[in-house]
């Protein structure tokens, strides 16, 4: 460097005005220069250690953001890692949903196709009861003008109960069919009806 070759020149002036014997003059003027030189370093000294300075504030400095950014590297991985797994659980439910849709959805063309063919059937026995209902009705009005018997529908399904409406008066009917043949029931209602025409 500059300084040490300032130096240098200097220990070698000195050697040389020793011995040319020409010292005052020359031992001054070298000393001055070595005085700068001195001053100089110390200079270049109280430079280097506020440059120093500096260097180990900014080092500080950006070791300290390296830590601020570390951590809050490791909060936003630790923030990253809880959405993942609520993504992950969302993902789960999403597929449970759909899997439930899907049942559903079955279920539901299932039922339709259900509803498709109970209404047929109603269709069916709609076609078959315009046949057997009036038949049905017709031979019930016509037991009732022949026996003449008014039937209570209400009772007990054992009970056969009614009013038969006889020439004079009418008489209450209450038999139970669990204490009677089905032979007995039906000569005691033919009993009660007026066969003379």
């Amino acid at each position: 460097m500059a300084v040490f070759r300032d130096m240098e020149e200097v220990s070698q002036g000195l050697l040389s005005l020793l011995n040319l014997n020409r010292a005052g003059t020359r031992v001054r003027r070298l000393l001055g220069r070595q005085e700068r030189m001195i001053e100089k370093l110390l200079d270049t000294k109280k430079d280097t250690h506020r440059l120093l300075s500096e260097i180990l504030t900014m080092e500080e400095d950006v070791a300290q953001k390296l830590i601020d950014e570390e951590e809050i590297a490791q909060h936003v991985e630790s923030k990253l890692q809880k959405i993942e797994s609520e993504l992950r659980k969302a993902s789960e439910k999403d597929a449970s949903l759909k899997a439930d849709l899907h049942l559903l959805t079955k279920e539901l063309e299932e039922l339709k196709e259900m509803e498709r063919d109970l209404t047929r059937t109603e269709g069916e026995v709609d076609e078959d009861s315009t046949v057997v209902i009036p038949s049905a009705i017709y031979v019930s009005q016509l037991y009732h003008r022949v026996s003449k018997i008014e039937w209570d529908y209400e009772c007990e399904p054992t009970i056969i109960k009614g009013i038969h409406h006889g020439p004079n008066i009418a008489q209450p009917i209450h038999l139970d069919s669990t204490q009677h043949s089905k032979k007995f029931i039906s000569d005691y209602l033919w009993n009660l009806v007026d066969t003379q025409w």
